[in-house]
């Protein structure tokens, strides 16, 4: 089985992160949603909230998987058996910051990290966008599966 570890903190999941993860499950038999808990971060959502907004955006997807962890992530891959890391580039940024983070991976563990390209459209999407514009009572709507709605 080819299973794809997706991490990340997703203080909202957004568009951008529907995206990847659709595309994802057309490449690997399971995609594994992995929400890490970094107790040092201030969310606006609670780890609840956030793994309820992705498992409702993906009720219908029986390739995807959500769960939490803590630790590395490449420690959390071998635990559950996923041989590769899949992740999202917006920019030249991102490329540089996650090219570090994929050598320093696999000089700990076997572990292949897969890129996709975000697409045109949600490209300049990212959850802190996303948080500031709640914050500032705007149309975060735009910007986020419909799973991902306040009250």
């Amino acid at each position: 089985m080819r299973r794809a570890l997706f991490p990340g903190s997703f203080d909202p999941i957004t568009l951008g992160h529907f995206d990847i993860i659709k595309r994802g499950v057309t490449l690997f038999d399971e995609v594994v949603i992995a929400i890490g808990v970094n107790s040092e971060k201030k969310y606006m959502f609670s780890l609840e909230e956030r793994k309820a907004f992705i498992e409702q955006a993906f009720a219908d997807e029986p390739k995807v998987k959500v769960v939490t962890y803590t630790g590395l992530t490449v420690d959390f891959c071998n635990e559950i058996g996923a041989e590769f890391i899949l992740r999202g580039l917006r920019n030249p940024a991102d490329f540089e910051f996650e090219k570090a983070i994929a050598h320093a991976n696999r000089r700990m563990a076997t572990i292949e990290t897969v890129f996709l390209l975000t697409s045109a459209k949600t490209s300049f999407i990212s959850s802190s966008i996303v948080r500031d514009v709640i914050k500032n009572n705007g149309d975060y709507t735009k910007f986020v599966p419909e799973s991902v709605r306040i009250n």
